[in-house]
């Protein structure tokens, strides 16, 4: 049987058709416009979403019998606000999770409400891209619209609502809300109070793995597809690629270095960062996970090739850039082109390169852009050691560890080896698989990836470069603490 793994990005749609046993058999890729209507806005049009899913599974599924597609899954971005009225209509274009537009909200909440409130209730405190925070912003400020909303959904729900008609989401996703109890798997009644919304116009919750509808026929008719495919829950894109990454059960760690860049840490338990620098989260494995996430990572290196180089040429670029200059350099750059989300949490955040001299060479400046969204991760990962959590080695994957530099300097920054999965198509890919377990391939998402997932190579920090990134490291983290009064006059 084939199963459809559908990653919802941010700029583009990537479809993947596998068979049961995980072997890749297409890839097809959809790309949407992205909308800036203000500065530190983003939107897309969820239209646009299903438009490219359609253009896209014809594609996928040509060469194959048709007829044996049993089942889709999804992965997508999180957070995304999406809203219907009551014939099915979409409100508004989605705010999504790289928005900064709600800063006030978010104070508010964390002020007046509290963040030790806020965490009894969900877990987590509020953080701008949250979606919560987005629905306090259309009460106030699109009240007509807010009146009329009837459906309040995410990204890849919006997806599976057109695929079956039904309206659900997962944990995982529904986790990024700020409207879930996450430690019980349930929303909270006092959050949507405090929101003034209902639970009514929340969508189901389900397991990642749980099937949820099957086609509609018109649906089936467009994508040429049996009625009888089963559509899965599916998950939010970081707990998606980490189940493509075989990031499954207690104690392991992914990083994802895609528009964004997240490194995911498995629990069988519910845990709470006290400093609620990391997301308290459910995984799409039934269990839970902690995850620091920030806003810009493989796309501040898209921006400072494409935007300010005026190149695509990433490995010539790269190529002067040896082993032993890593950690040698004086220059640095923060990563904050959106704001930035963990360890943070400030929407005013501003990107800046510091340290240039009159010898500041091109080949400087993308190594310190490399070198700061690595110090970003790091970020995180030291709010996770401060948890008594001990990671030694980790996946990796995403657009950004396709480089095999930027993935020498993870390992050297992080001073952690690094595996690669042989299928690096994260969310699509784990999307798939739990399309697969949805449909009774495989009896639980561990054994799935147990059959599926395997390492392709090994990246091991070298112990003078990891020394040499360890004193540069400290010096980064001081540069947003020293400039943070600076940021909101920009």
């Amino acid at each position: 049987m084939y199963y459809i793994g559908i990653d919802l990005g941010t700029s583009a749609v990537k479809l993947l058709l596998m068979d049961e046993r995980g072997s890749i058999k297409n890839i097809v890729s959809e790309e949407y416009p992205l909308f800036f209507p203000h500065p530190g806005w983003s939107e897309q049009n969820p239209e646009d979403w299903m438009s490219a899913i359609k253009r896209g599974i014809p594609k996928l599924t040509e060469k194959v019998d048709r007829t044996r597609i049993a089942g889709i899954g999804a992965g997508g971005q999180m957070h995304g606000l999406v809203v219907l009225d009551d014939r099915n209509r979409v409100l508004r274009p989605a705010i999504l999770w790289n928005d900064g537009r709600t800063q006030e909200e978010t104070d508010d909440l964390n002020q007046k409400v509290g963040k030790e409130k806020l965490t009894a209730l969900t877990g987590n405190i509020a953080f701008a891209g949250f979606t919560a925070p987005k629905l306090l912003w259309m009460k106030k400020h699109e009240p007509e619209l807010f009146g009329r909303i009837a459906r309040i959904m995410l990204p890849k729900d919006y997806i599976n609502y057109m695929l079956t008609g039904v309206h659900c989401t997962d944990y995982s996703d529904a986790s990024g809300m700020l409207l879930l109890d996450v430690r019980h798997k349930c929303w909270s009644r006092e959050m949507l109070r405090i929101c003034g919304i209902s639970e009514d116009q929340l969508p189901r919750l389900f397991e990642s793995w749980q099937v949820v509808g099957t086609l509609r026929k018109e649906m089936a008719e467009e994508l040429g597809l049996p009625e009888t495919v089963k559509v899965v829950a599916g998950a939010g894109d970081n707990a998606a690629a980490a189940v493509g990454c075989g990031v499954v059960g207690e104690g392991r760690c992914n990083i994802s270095l895609g528009t964004s860049g997240t490194i995911f840490i498995t629990s069988g338990s519910f845990r709470v960062d006290s400093g609620n620098a990391l997301h308290a989260f459910a995984h799409a494995d039934g269990g839970f996970h902690l995850m620091g996430c920030m806003l810009s990572a493989a796309s501040c290196n898209k921006w400072w090739m494409e935007e300010i180089l005026h190149t695509t040429e990433y490995e010539k670029e790269q190529a002067e850039i040896r082993e032993d200059r890593l950690g040698t350099g004086h220059v640095y750059y923060l990563p904050y082109l959106m704001g930035e989300r963990a360890p943070h949490n400030d929407p005013a955040a501003r990107s800046c390169f510091l340290g240039m001299t009159m010898d500041t060479s091109r080949t400087d400046m993308t190594l310190a852009v490399l070198e700061g969204v690595a110090f970003g991760i790091r970020d995180s990962l030291e709010a996770a050691e401060k948890l008594g959590i001990s990671v030694k080695s980790s996946m990796i994957c995403g657009g950004g560890a396709k480089s095999p530099l930027w993935k020498k300097i993870f390992a050297d920054v992080l001073n952690i080896e690094l595996t690669v999965p042989e299928t690096e198509q994260g969310p699509g890919y784990g999307g798939a698989i739990l399309a697969a377990v949805g449909c009774g391939e495989y009896g639980s998402v561990s054994e799935a990836v147990k059959q599926m997932v395997h390492v392709t190579d090994t990246v091991r920090p070298d112990a003078e470069t990891a020394e040499r990134y360890e004193k540069k490291y400290q010096v980064y983290r001081s540069l947003y603490p020293a400039l943070k009064g600076l940021f909101p006059k920009f």
